[in-house]
């Protein structure tokens, strides 16, 4: 049997580290960290993702502002929203759940937002700072996969890695990451000729095509380690993943399930990165707050 990589286990044990963390910069600073959360419209899987946040804020204290918007909100109201929040100081991250309705212009509310408090990782500056190396904020999704390849201590350096999917959300900042990690990194998507044999060439296959059971055996090496970004409603209405789990487990060393792998690492890294917005703004050491 391969290796469960367990990541709602290893998020449950991030955020209370991260709990006791905020209690201590609350008794330095008479503060605690502010997360803004934008939905517009009443998507019920958006409310979904912005009820668990919100609750997830609650459970390691960080403080949750929620904002509600209309359908037809329009894009200079929601621009001023955010301006707002980009000048309050008790506001440390603002993240607007995306996607937005068509008539929204998509981009231009990700860059309003300020690089510093923009904790989904989706401004040029943050994207710009990852290509480089240097630190910044990075996107949720893949900085939890990393935490996960760490967590487990699977080894990068020197492995060849392969990503399905060139998403600005996880394909491409997760190429970055384990660039950085110093793997061997292709990205494959829809036009890769070959992409089960490409695929079965890597010792780490990241999936992160939005496909249910896309990936089979003939795309995987024996040995392999799997992580499974996908999330994807079947027939049944049950919720699986870009791999097929049970097929795949057989041959591979470790593997993500779904759900229960990346999805709770994606909550664990925004509060993370709120956390770090909230200590570079308010210029406080990290070893201040190490446990």
């Amino acid at each position: 049997m391969p290796t469960l990589i367990k990541g709602k286990e290893l998020a449950q044990e991030m955020r209370e580290k991260l709990g006791k963390r905020v209690e201590k910069i609350k008794n330095i600073t008479g503060r605690q960290p502010g997360l803004a959360v934008i939905q517009v419209g009443s998507d019920p899987a958006s409310s979904i993702y912005v009820r668990n946040k919100q609750k997830a804020c609650q459970a390691c204290g960080i403080k949750s502002f929620g904002y509600e918007l209309p359908e037809d909100v329009s894009q200079t109201q929601l621009m001023e929203l955010i301006d707002t929040l980009n000048q309050d100081e008790h506001v440390n991250g603002i993240l607007c759940q995306l996607p937005l309705p068509d008539h929204l212009d998509e981009f231009a509310v990700t860059q309003s937002i300020l690089p510093d408090k923009d904790v989904d990782g989706f401004h040029a500056v943050n994207t710009g700072l990852l290509s480089m190396g240097r630190s910044c904020l990075v996107p949720c999704t893949p900085a939890g996969i990393l935490a996960m390849l760490k967590a487990y201590d699977i080894p990068l350096k020197g492995q060849r890695c392969v990503i399905v999917g060139r998403s600005n959300i996880v394909g491409k900042p997760v190429a970055q990451l384990m660039l950085k990690e110093h793997a061997t990194v292709t990205i494959a998507h829809s036009r890769t000729r070959d992409l089960p044999g490409l695929c079965h060439s890597a010792d780490i296959l990241i999936a992160a095509i939005g496909k249910a059971h896309f990936v089979t055996p003939e795309y995987v090496k024996p040995g392999a380690v799997v992580i499974d970004v996908g999330i994807n409603r079947n027939e049944a209405g049950k919720v699986v993943g870009d791999v097929d789990f049970t097929s795949v487990a057989s041959i591979a060393s470790a593997i993500t399930p779904v759900p229960g792998g990346v999805g709770p690492m994606t909550i664990a890294m925004l509060l993370e990165n709120t956390f770090q917005a909230y200590l570079k703004q308010n210029r406080v050491n990290e070893e201040q707050v190490d446990l």
